[in-house]
């Protein structure tokens, strides 16, 4: 799950797999029961507002119907964005209303997901709008029968490879999603859910310690130091520190460890629990004030002020854990976590991103 900038002007919002799977899902059972094709069909979305939505492929028989849209996720940068959704009717199942596994549809292996284990990875929402577009059209057509609906979206695996599914235990797919039925473009919603979703999903399987991390790099590096806790034991928080954290305020987990670049706790140090590029920034001044009251000369501390980016800290203030200004440093990036936390243990450790080193600093 990348990060990437945000454009300038006006963004088209999208609307979520969960939206596109219901509108597929009314469309197959109204192609089912009426024995026609449908073109179009619309939808209400849990706001209130109505949603027209192309059906590009539709096909009936008497005893199924299947329905596929592609999705449009505006002008946010979703894997799933133009992949083709799918969803097939057919009469019977074991209650009112039963969802079976499609392709391309991850399937949940691991307790802490607000789905069961054993099921497709469509979350409740989308699971209501489904069932309630089931239900209004059996009451319209005076029909009383089981429905089972199975989801399906085209290169769902090969998708899912680039989310954290794997590490929340849905396998073989991705997940259909949504609580609004709308993607609002660069949102950070998406990113925070898989936060939240990962600290449950840890949780839910035993682990009393996680350590969150704020990517692909730093997590690799903090594998090694913990090769015993498995994958679901480390989350990556990307930006959203604030966030996790609040997460783990309303969690019972015992302890954590939180892995941070250079670049990041500098930023935190200064107080700033978001540490995208485009809501922080790292204060030089403030920086160079920390070396100057651990102890280092005014030349030292003026050379801050002239680096470009966090990493040439490095080549100030050797990287090793006696160094004080790492020293001040963690202790300022404490301070601050412990503000928006509740009483938990924690530590941290400081990471090198050029020579990829780690640093306990507590």
């Amino acid at each position: 799950m990348s990060l990437q900038p945000v454009p300038t002007g006006d963004l088209r919002w999208g609307y979520s797999t969960g939206a596109c799977a219901t509108a597929c899902t009314k469309a197959a059972l109204l192609a089912l029961l009426e024995q026609e094709e449908v073109a179009t069909v619309t939808i209400t979305l849990p706001g209130g507002e109505e949603v027209l939505f192309k059906i590009h492929h539709c096909h009936f028989s008497a005893d199924s119907a299947t329905c596929a849209t592609y999705k449009d996720s505006g002008d946010d940068p979703d894997v799933t964005n133009g992949a083709e959704i799918t969803s097939t009717i057919t009469f019977g199942g074991e209650q009112a209303i039963t969802f079976l596994p499609g392709e391309g549809v991850g399937m949940v292996t691991l307790p802490g997901l607000p789905v069961p284990v054993g099921e497709p990875a469509i979350n409740p929402v989308p699971r209501q709008m489904m069932t309630d577009v089931v239900r209004e059209m059996l009451s319209a057509h005076n029909i009383d029968r089981r429905v089972c609906v199975s989801v399906s979206v085209a290169n769902g695996a090969t998708l899912a490879a680039k989310t954290l599914n794997a590490r929340l235990g849905i396998v073989n797919g991705i997940s259909i999603l949504g609580t609004t039925g709308k993607v609002k473009p660069f949102s950070a919603a998406a990113y925070i859910a898989s936060i939240e979703q990962g600290i449950d999903v840890a949780l839910a399987n035993g682990q009393s310690h996680i350590v969150v991390n704020s990517g692909g790099r730093s997590e690799k590096l903090l594998r090694n130091l913990y090769p015993l806790l498995p994958a679901l034991a480390f989350v990556q928080y990307g930006n959203w520190i604030g966030e996790t954290l609040a997460k783990i305020n309303s969690s019972p987990l015992q302890s954590f460890t939180i892995g941070m670049m250079l670049g990041k706790a500098v930023k935190l140090a200064g107080g700033a629990l978001n540490t995208h590029s485009n809501q922080s920034s790292w204060d030089k001044e403030f920086v160079a004030s920390l070396a100057a009251k651990a102890g280092y000369p005014p030349e030292q501390c003026d050379s801050i002020r002239v680096l470009n980016m966090a990493r040439g800290l490095t080549e100030l203030f050797p990287f090793r854990e006696t160094e004080p200004f790492y020293i001040a440093l963690a202790a300022r990036c404490r301070q601050v976590i412990q503000a928006a936390l509740k009483p938990v243990t924690f530590e941290i450790v400081l990471i090198d991103a050029t020579d990829h080193r780690l640093l306990f600093v507590n």
